[in-house]
């Protein structure tokens, strides 16, 4: 859920990055081999697998009936698929993005893997099932993955419907979410008296509340956890404008800035995947990059923290 087009343009950092990423480029698909198998975490109600890196859709899908911005969609999505990926979050408050999703989902080959995920925001049982058959629509799929309860709104009321969905095998998996510290407290009384299979906040290197609560909440009663705004908004790229990255950061398998700020997330315990939006392709690229390889421990971890900190 992370609109890069605010930030300082990632090219800068290819140019830093010592040639690899222009060979990623290159050769798009060459890391998703089978020498290289993309990391993924378990979803803990069932035990099924997720690469560690989806794709957010917010204000980045929402173009409209732009034919050609539209176009461009479906090259972001085919670079998704291409390299690994399988879960994509939209909404019904993103303006058009399901419907250009939808759209995009058409021209892909190779979207057996798709695990669609939306959400529910309106007040209302039957507005919710409305809005969710919609989407449904939009998005031209059999069934959901996941339906989220989107920040939250009218929470209990939407519950109650999903959880007849899922008894219905009209979805798979039921979340909740917010973007906004001020409902943390909130969530977790909500986590604590409902079993969700999914939860969504915000988690980045210079937003990291949900330590405290809310992530080691998750992980003690074992729902999957989605990342939104892992970039905040773009401004981790702002902070290391023109700043090398450690020589260390091989270590894990890093070559870039946004795969700096995605591996730290994801290596965290109780992190299932992070969902990072972009509208270019090249910017795709560099976030999938973040599914291959290594993961930082906890004591690199503290490391990449103390590295970015000082900057």
């Amino acid at each position: 859920m992370d609109y890069d087009s605010r930030a300082i343009s990632r090219r800068r950092f290819l140019r830093q990055s010592s040639g690899l990423i222009a060979a990623l480029l290159l050769n798009p698909r060459a890391p998703n081999s089978a020498e290289r198998p993309n990391i993924t975490k378990l979803i803990p109600s069932t035990g099924e697998p997720l690469p560690v890196i989806g794709m957010g859709s917010w204000l980045t899908f929402d173009v409209g009936s732009n034919a050609d911005e539209r176009a461009d969609r479906a090259k972001v999505l085919q670079a998704f698929f291409d390299n690994g990926g399988t879960l994509i979050d939209s909404s019904p408050m993103y303006g058009s993005s399901e419907e250009v999703i939808g759209e995009g989902l058409k021209s892909i080959k190779n979207k057996i893997n798709l695990f669609a995920a939306t959400k529910v925001w309106i007040l209302g049982k039957k507005s919710g099932i409305q809005q969710m058959e919609n989407s449904q629509k939009f998005w031209g799929v059999p069934r959901f993955d996941l339906m989220q309860i989107h920040n939250m709104l009218d929470w209990e009321t939407h519950w109650e419907t999903l959880k007849e969905w899922k008894a219905e095998g009209r979805i798979r998996y039921i979340g909740i979410t917010t973007s906004h510290g001020s409902r943390h407290e909130a969530l977790a009384k909500a986590m604590v008296k409902t079993p969700f299979d999914f939860v969504q906040f915000t988690y980045n290197l210079e937003d990291r509340d949900v330590e405290q609560r809310l992530l080691p909440l998750a992980q003690e009663r074992g729902m999957a956890v989605l990342i939104n705004r892992p970039f905040n908004g773009g401004s981790l790229f702002h902070r290391v404008r023109s700043k090398p990255l450690p020589l260390w950061a091989s270590e894990f398998d890093c070559r870039n800035w946004a795969q700096y700020f995605l591996k730290f997330i994801v290596s965290h315990p109780a992190v299932t995947c992070a969902i990072p939006a972009t509208s270019k392709v090249d910017h795709m690229l560099e976030n999938m990059g973040a599914v291959f390889g290594r993961l930082p421990d906890a004591a690199t971890r503290r490391r990449m923290l103390e590295y970015f900190e000082r900057l």
